[in-house]
């Protein structure tokens, strides 16, 4: 029987996700008489939110500008594409110009931010060690696609190999020593970024880091609460699409923690896990709605009378601005 539920806090949708959510939905609602949105790329990692919005809201979702062609002889557009959390390379923005549609940047700020650095960077003529945990993940490709000539993915230590486009922090070369920054994606883990920057040190005494850290307050938010509950819990649930990056990571701690299991849905639960448990931590990535977590709240509220529902930590205050249009240069 199951007696103490833990709910880390902060978890689910960070300032990023909220604006970029908020974004879309408010974009389908003005332009409902003109036709239907396209987001390009996955608004958000994670495949209820993504199909609530399809569903919902009547949203296209493409990952090639290449496709709105052939979407817009199904479908009447309203022309205008919103970019996803993410960040895209600066080619699908003049894509766009270029077809004369009307956008909307969604990107964190906190996206844009490392974007920024890897163009001033690129124009001081610096090598830039790129740090991500995947060659295909969004935001790696759109920061990467600021200074292609320029920068060099790196793997973070723990993957190495995963991907064979990313290279070895212990064996990758520079052209010049002295002249190389790191730069990481936003959404990593921090121990093992903090040990890969520490590999890069030791072989580029001369690396320069960015003046603010790239990693999100909401990923070490997040990723701090996993670590504090689960020398506590005997069983870690972590809701989240299995492509979202963040997310994974809180599934990666707690499983070098305690016993855990990554799920999307209170569907996804099955009994026999809980055999033996008496408590359970219960965290979300900051792309997963709120409401699942009720949904395995009540799950094991309805199977374990007395349950002990326990939310320590502080609820984050920050807030992003919605984007306006932008439309195509004449």
């Amino acid at each position: 029987m199951i007696e103490r539920v833990y709910l880390a806090k902060p978890r689910g949708f960070c300032a990023g996700v909220v604006m970029a959510i908020n974004t879309v939905e408010r974009a389908a609602r003005e332009l409902a008489d003109k036709g239907d949105l396209v987001v390009f790329h996955s608004i958000v990692h994670n495949d209820v939110v993504v199909g609530r919005l399809r569903d919902e809201f009547g949203v296209h979702f493409v990952e090639d500008i290449a496709e709105l062609a052939e979407l817009e002889k199904k479908h009447k557009l309203a022309r205008t594409i919103v970019f996803s959390a993410h960040g895209i390379p600066p080619g699908v923005r003049e894509a766009v110009g270029r077809m004369g549609w009307n956008y909307i940047d969604a990107t964190c700020p906190l996206v844009t931010k490392v974007h920024t650095e890897a163009k001033r960077y690129a124009q001081l003529g610096y090598t830039i060690l790129l740090i991500g945990d995947s060659s295909n993940h969004q935001e790696v490709r759109g920061t990467f696609g600021e200074a292609p000539e320029n920068t060099i993915l790196v793997a973070v230590h723990t993957h190495v190999g995963r991907d064979p486009r990313l290279a070895d922090p212990r064996t990758v070369r520079v052209p010049d020593p002295e002249r190389v920054v790191v730069l990481t994606q936003t959404t990593l883990s921090v121990d093992d970024t903090d040990h890969t920057v520490a590999i890069l040190q030791k072989r580029f005494p001369h690396l320069v880091l960015p003046s603010r850290d790239d990693l999100c307050y909401a990923t070490k938010n997040r990723q701090d609460q996993v670590k504090r509950l689960a020398p506590h819990v005997d069983l870690f649930l972590v809701l989240t699409s299995s492509y979202s990056s963040n997310g994974m990571r809180l599934y990666e701690i707690a499983s070098g923690l305690t016993a855990a299991r990554r799920i999307d849905t209170a569907a996804d639960l099955h009994e026999a896990w809980f055999e033996g448990v008496r408590s359970v931590g219960v965290t979300s990535a900051a792309s997963t709605p709120e409401y699942l977590v009720a949904e395995v709240t009540a799950y094991l509220l309805e199977r374990n009378p007395g349950l002990r529902i326990i939310e320590e930590g502080q609820w984050e205050k920050i807030r992003f601005r919605e984007p306006g249009v932008v439309m195509p240069e004449n």
